[in-house]
């Protein structure tokens, strides 16, 4: 079998950041990464399950909520795709933040009764928001020139 185009990149060199990773049907693909590959500091199962809840629900509610078209975690824990259409990076990047901002003032975890979720008992809002906290600080970090460099890669995929 030919190996898919994540398992293409050697993960001992990525760093955490805002990615674009590339396209397909249309569709945008990010890789939001969290957490250093292979360097033993994971997202833990319940902040990952809880993340994804309170950044699947902020940005489909949010300004561009009809281009988000996924979001879920990596299953090596250390961050999380996110698909979207039609969206340049700079309005992707905005939207993870806004999204970001909004899951730190949630009081709990959205959709995590029993009959909302398939695992309900697995979440931990305290730690998925300190994840979320150094996450979002290292987005603030990133300059211009970062989310233009990602834009050009999308341009270029999209040629």
């Amino acid at each position: 079998m030919d190996k898919i185009p994540s398992f293409q990149k050697n993960h001992d060199l990525l760093r955490p950041g805002f990615y674009f990773s590339g396209a397909q049907l249309g569709a945008d693909t990010y890789d939001l990464r969290f957490k250093r590959p292979n360097e033993g500091d994971f997202i833990s199962p319940k902040a990952l399950h809880s993340i994804e809840h309170m950044l699947a629900t902020a940005l489909r509610n949010g300004e561009h909520k009809e281009h988000i078209l996924y979001f879920g975690p990596m299953g090596c824990r250390t961050g999380f795709y996110l698909l979207t259409a039609d969206l340049t990076c700079k309005e992707v990047f905005s939207a993870l933040k806004a999204a970001l901002k909004a899951a730190l003032a949630m009081d709990e975890v959205p959709g995590s009764a029993r009959e909302e979720c398939g695992n309900y008992l697995e979440h931990d809002l305290a730690d998925a928001k300190r994840e979320c906290s150094l996450y979002l600080a290292l987005l603030n970090s990133l300059t211009d020139d970062d989310i233009a460099a990602q834009e050009t890669k999308r341009q270029e995929e999209h040629a």
